[in-house]
């Protein structure tokens, strides 16, 4: 040695596996079985099953320990499980622990490794042994506790180390139950010389206390793949690994021990029929068994050679659960075997098999020795280690998991040749190539050079050529190995690290992407901070973005020719009153070579994204990753796309005035998808279009009366989705007021401006106050779908909806359906209340008509009376009286026509300013919307020009508003001149 020391080698020592037996109460189901107990235990070693279909066939096991949980117990104040008197031979979870998990502890404490396997069929009491129940805490978490007591009252000389890692394994596949993350296909076992086989990848968290473990425990268990069975609906259909390192630093001594405890619950074994685990558990259930049985197969192998029998081969390299079980069964370390039975004689023949399994354990003999180590050569690796950190410029990782962060670390060492690169990282991750980079450390600089076409990202900015690298760089690696780069010892400072952490590479990611809060639209609610929801939508985006390039990258390696992009789920858009909608992330992927176009939500995608993993995976193992269309994750069936919204407000409808215009559809980003031309113009029950005679005033007016409109679809103009695509077709689609349906268009194909020419008339029969409301404060959606070659096209039928007699589409239904007879059929319902509404409305315009005609006629002649001073008696008015007065006077009578027709003209000339009124208001609205809907540019100097056009935009709309409202100013004040100046005259 070096050091001019001996280290003396320990020797190993031959233990045999202990094997101890517990027999648990019976379930719920055994005795609603009605089952009888056919075990028995004589004593603390001996355990004896009775073959229920013939009593006096008894068989004898002979073990390490038998325990007695069966009956004889109660529970005391706290919940835990006790003996119910001193002579009952009840074994507690403390008399297990004492026996067992303190026999543990010893082995760790002398540094020697420590295995505890529990084995039985589901159902048995394993995980209640193991893990425990409630107050009654099982090995596992009294052994973590206990440690850690025992740390705190140990000399201070002596430094403690403490990991845990925590694994299942399900269908010969591993997974690392402390990670969020699950591994396509599952961790790797891998095999190192000196260190025999290991999991690759697996988490190992460091812990100072037991609250730390206990937490992490609790994680492990909530993720833990189950299968309910009717054997037991809570047992585990897994194996489950706990591991902890303790190592122990002796200062004094220069000496360090390090042991390894494993803690193992098995999967159980079950008959498939008594389980009830037919049909799709079958494959799942022979994959355990097989497990389970190649363990078997190594404990038989080794019992064999411990009997003098000669065995060519033990079997570990059969499953996964025996190669990481090597060094407990026949290796370096100190194995104890719980077998769990349970006591029924339904279950006799699942029992004899774990006795038999345990007695053939029993036989094992294992090879374990004290693992120590001097201080003196752990601390000289170190030492290097840290001189080297402190010299050479390097990177370290920067993980999601904060605990993973810095964990590894690459040096970069000066070159001898400067066209060699001096460091290739090799597929450190998934998704980054062979040889993906190369650094290069020469004259005091180190550079970074992407090869190929491989994906290297410096500050949040792509890279394609040799990048010199400043103190603090962060690198992306492929779509999200992340390092962060710490230069020559000048350069650096005393900066916090911990502030670049995962958070901040993706952040500046996607700011240099051009995504932000502000750019995703986030709202202040004016005390500075942005909109909650917002910031949400913007976490979630920022989340996705690492994994959507992950999916691009595993389709191009896949040749998928798929492009994803993500998009912000009514990012732009509103509802009927102006409101904004609430915000959802979403992946839009576009087929680059057929063009074709799905919308996946966030959930699917992510869901999505497993399946392509596990695609990938096998694709990298050099497997067959050809398949089927149906179960290709990369494939769905063309559907319906949702391109863009445009909002045609009401409000001239409710003054009985038409509109039509051209409005844009705006998609989801806020740009505009196409141009819609439209008409909403009020109508009588025939279809003729109402005149400015027809204008009213006040919409109070219309409250009660009859209101027929139609709504036309003209023309769309300059669809980006059939620009993109002469193949495509579009559909367009909206809903009115009260009604469930929606209206659709017929498809148009293959035309960039499609004329649409769908007209629909509806008919409100008794305008309500709401409706009113209603048409003055909201806008009709009409949303823009794009069609693709082989999807669905949208229903354009509308068989479900209420009808006049002329066929005309009713809304504002509300109080009619509370009319209506619950015996009837709808239609007769529906004919029978039209036709009174009709005649009641007929009814009631015939006397409105009357009343108004008396009224003229009594105005007339009590005018006409005055004018001529006649003292004639006045007679009943009638139109034999007019005629004859008319006759008359024929001076008077033209003077009077022309008295009553100005009244009328005048209304007609307010009826056209308040027309020309709204139609610019309108105007204005749609400006309004336009300004709302634009976003200030991320770049400073685009930043200015961007205020004064939008300042001068809105100085322009004040303008018009000023103008449309001085204009109708100005017209009601020659209208109301003009009548003022007839009064005189008709005096």
């Amino acid at each position: 040695m070096s050091d001019g020391k001996m280290v003396k080698m320990p020797m190993p020592r031959m233990d045999s596996v202990t094997v101890a037996v517990r027999v648990r109460p019976f379930s719920q189901r055994e005795k609603n079985s009605g089952s009888k107990c056919v075990i028995s235990m004589h004593s603390r070693t001996t355990t004896t099953i009775q073959d229920p279909k013939n009593p006096e066939h008894r068989k004898t096991f002979t073990f390490d320990l038998a325990y007695w949980s069966h009956d004889g117990f109660q529970k005391d104040k706290d919940g835990v499980f006790i003996s119910t008197d001193p002579s009952s031979k009840f074994a507690s979870q403390k008399d297990v622990f004492h026996d067992l998990g303190r026999g543990i502890l010893d082995s760790a404490w002398q540094g020697y490794n420590a295995t505890l396997l529990a084995y039985g069929q589901t159902g048995s009491g394993k995980s209640y042994s193991m893990v425990g129940l409630g107050a009654n805490k099982g090995i596992i978490p009294n052994v973590c506790e206990e440690l850690f007591q025992a740390i705190e009252e140990r000399e201070r000389n002596q430094e403690y180390q403490v990991t845990f890692s925590m694994l299942e394994i399900y269908n010969e596949q591993i997974r690392d139950l402390l990670s969020r993350t699950k591994q396509p296909g599952g961790l790797k076992v891998r095999e190192d010389q000196h260190l025999g086989f290991y999991v690759d990848g697996l988490k190992s968290v460091p812990c100072e206390n037991y609250a730390q473990i206990e937490r992490l425990m609790e994680q492990g268990t909530k993720i833990r793949t189950t299968a309910s069975t009717n054997m037991n609906a809570s047992s585990s259909r897994s194996h489950m690994v706990i591991t902890i390192q303790f190592r122990q630093v002796f200062l004094d001594r220069d000496l360090t021990k390090q042991s390894t405890i494993n803690l193992v619950d098995l999967a159980g074994s079950e008959r498939q029929k008594s389980s009830g685990s037919e049909g799709d558990r079958l494959r799942e259930g022979s994959q355990v068994n097989l497990s389970l049985t190649n363990l078997g197969n190594v404990i038989s192998a080794l019992a064999d050679a411990a009997t003098g029998k000669k065995v060519l081969h033990i079997p570990y390299r059969d499953s996964v659960l025996t190669k990481l079980l090597q060094p407990a069964l026949g290796g370096n370390s100190r194995t104890t075997l719980i077998a769990a039975i349970s006591p029924a004689d339904i279950c006799y023949e699942e029992t004899l098999s774990t006795l038999r399994y345990a007695e053939r354990a029993k036989k094992i003999r294992n090879r374990a020795v004290v693992n120590t180590s001097t201080l003196m050569r752990e601390s000289k690796a170190e030492n290097d280690r840290q001189w080297i950190m402190k010299t050479l410029p390097h990177l370290l990782n920067v993980n999601e998991d904060p605990q993973l962060t810095g964990v590894l670390k690459y040096f970069i060492q000066a070159g001898t040749h400067p066209s060699r690169p001096t460091l290739d990282l090799l597929r450190l991750l998934a998704f980054i190539s062979d040889k993906h980079a190369s650094f290069t450390n020469l004259d005091g600089k180190v550079t970074v050079t992407p090869h190929s076409k491989c994906k290297v990202v410096v500050n949040g900015v792509p890279i394609v050529t040799k990048t010199k690298l400043q103190h603090l760089d962060r690198i992306i690696l492929g779509s999200n190995s992340a390092y962060l780069y710490i230069g020559f010892p000048p350069e650096r400072g005393s900066e916090d690290l911990t502030r670049f952490d995962y958070d901040f590479f993706q952040l500046e990611r996607a700011a240099a992407e051009g995504v932000s809060v502000d750019k995703l639209g986030a709202a202040s609610h004016g005390d500075g901070k942005a909109d909650p929801g917002m910031l949400a939508v913007f976490q979630d985006y920022v989340r996705l973005m690492p994994l959507v390039a992950e999916a691009n990258q595993m389709g191009e390696e896949l040749k998928k020719g798929l492009r994803m992009e993500l998009k912000v789920k009514n990012l732009a858009a509103s509802d009927s009153r102006g409101h904004e909608l609430q915000k959802e992330v979403m992946v839009k992927v576009t087929n680059q070579r057929t063009r074709e176009v799905w919308i996946w939500s966030k959930a699917k995608f992510i869901n999505r994204k497993f399946l392509m993993e596990e695609l990938y995976q096998r694709f990298l193992d050099g497997e067959d990753s050809h398949v089927a269309q149906e179960d290709d994750p990369f494939w769905d069936p063309v559907e319906v796309v949702h391109l863009g919204s445009a909002h045609i407000w009401l409000q001239s409808l409710a003054y009985s005035i038409k509109l039509e215009e051209q409005v844009e559809f705006m998609n989801c980003e806020g740009e505009e998808e196409a141009v819609v031309h439209v008409c909403v113009t009020p109508c009588s029950p025939a279809g003729r279009a109402c005149g400015e005679e027809d204008v009213v005033i006040d919409p109070s007016e219309l409250l009660g009366k009859r209101m027929d409109f139609q709504v036309g679809l003209v023309r769309c103009l300059g669809v980006k989705w059939l620009k993109e695509d002469a193949e495509r077709g579009i559909q367009m689609g909206y809903r009115m007021y009260d009604l469930s349906s929606t209206f659709y268009t017929k498809p148009v194909w293959k035309m960039v401006n499609p004329q649409i020419e769908e007209t629909v008339q509806f008919t409100a029969l008794n305008a309500s106050q709401e409706f009113l409301n209603y048409l003055q404060t909201n806008a009709l959606i009409v949303d823009l779908w794009g069609l693709q070659e082989g999807c669905a096209q949208l229903d354009c039928s509308q068989s479900d909806l209420m009808v006049t007699s002329e066929g005309h589409v009713m809304v504002d239904t509300k109080k009619m359906s509370t009319l209506m007879d619950p015996g009837q059929t709808p239609s007769n319902q529906i004919s029978e209340l039209y036709m009174k509404l009709l005649k009641l409305e007929q009814e009631t315009e015939l006397l409105r008509d009357t009343n108004r005609a008396l009224r003229e006629e009594n105005v007339f002649l009590k005018q006409s009376l005055e004018k001529v001073g006649s003292t004639q008696q006045a007679h009943k008015p009638s139109n034999t009286l007019k005629l004859t007065w008319t006759a008359a006077h024929p001076p008077a009578a033209r003077e009077m026509n022309q008295m009553y027709t100005r009244p009328a003209s005048s209304d007609r000339e307010f009826a056209k300013a308040l027309k020309l009124f709204y139609h610019s208001m309108n105007q204005a609205r749609g400006q309004l919307l336009r300004l709302r809907q634009e976003k200030p540019p991320e770049e400073d100097e685009m930043l200015r020009p961007f205020v004064q056009q939008q300042a001068q935009r809105l100085k322009d709309l004040g303008d018009a508003l000023e103008s449309s409202l001085r204009r109708l100013k100005n017209d009601v004040a020659v209208i109301v001149k003009k009548k003022r100046a007839s009064l005189p005259h008709a005096e």
